[in-house]
């Protein structure tokens, strides 16, 4: 089946909108001691030239970005960031793309679920806002550039993208021919034009790409409990009990496990 240019364009988007994030992924990563595989790195750890990942059915799903805790080129590591990437024009495609990135990392995250991994999803265009918060509610973060500042972003550097249903397809073929045609500076300008008109969503994303990823683990420690439960009237009885109270392990009736998380960043208990 041929290509339409409708479809064509929305990959144009879609390859636009990886080149505005990889950048400050790659970034985070270094800073986090993470890994970053795209499809773009040359991995000799992978089988495959698309970054593709095995849910816990036997099938293999492709995605944009996968952020790996001790992954390296030689490597494959642990995933604890899934991340996806679409551009779309008109809301019957948008509604489809939110529900094909939710069958494709659900599943991922279901089997590596304790690696508690972060879902984000990239998308630009036109997205209902019941496909945004179905996203939302099923634990992803997103980040979405609407449609308004595409079009800002690529009127800035003489380029209309301003399409609705009604425009043919050479309209659409010569409007993605253009983009991929266009010089490395004006589309670096295009960029920073779209990153600066979404700061705060973009500021938004890392930030709760931060929360999940920059902290570490640094030691569990698990309390047997054992004896009965000896309650008190005042400060004075409870350090009378305290010193004439027996210690030593397994005394009494086994109560409880007390568990104590210790991470680099935060105390959890």
């Amino acid at each position: 089946m041929a290509e339409s240019p409708a479809h064509k364009f929305g990959q144009v988007i879609g390859g636009l909108l990886e080149s505005v994030v990889q950048p400050a992924l790659e970034q985070f990563c270094d800073k986090q001691g993470l890994y970053l595989d795209h499809q773009k790195r040359n991995r000799p750890a992978r089988r495959r030239r698309k970054v593709s990942w095995e849910d816990p059915y036997g099938n293999f799903h492709d995605l944009n970005f996968v952020i790996e805790r001790n992954g390296n080129d030689r490597e494959i590591g642990q995933p604890v960031a899934f991340i996806e990437v679409a551009g779309r024009r008109y809301t019957k495609h948008s509604r489809n793309k939110a529900q094909e990135i939710q069958g494709a990392i659900l599943p991922l995250a279901e089997k590596y679920k304790w690696n508690n991994p972060f879902l984000g999803a990239v998308l630009a265009g036109v997205f209902t806002t019941g496909s945004l918060e179905q996203l939302r509610s099923l634990g992803f973060q997103v980040l979405y550039f609407p449609y308004e500042t595409l079009i800002a972003a690529f009127a800035s550097e003489g380029i209309d993208i301003r399409f609705d249903e009604a425009t043919p397809d050479e309209e659409f073929r010569r409007c993605a021919d253009q983009i991929m045609g266009a010089t490395d500076d004006v589309m670096q300008r295009i960029k920073e034009h779209l990153i600066q008109a979404n700061s705060t969503q973009i500021d938004q994303f890392f930030t709760a790409l931060d929360a999940r990823l920059g902290r570490l683990i640094r030691r569990v420690l698990i309390i047997p409990l054992y004896g009965r439960v000896n309650e008190f009237v005042s400060v004075a009885e409870a350090l009378e009990f305290l010193e004439i109270h027996p210690i030593y392990e397994g005394s009494g009736e086994f109560r409880k496990y007390e568990i104590l998380v210790e991470f680099t960043n935060w105390f959890s208990r």
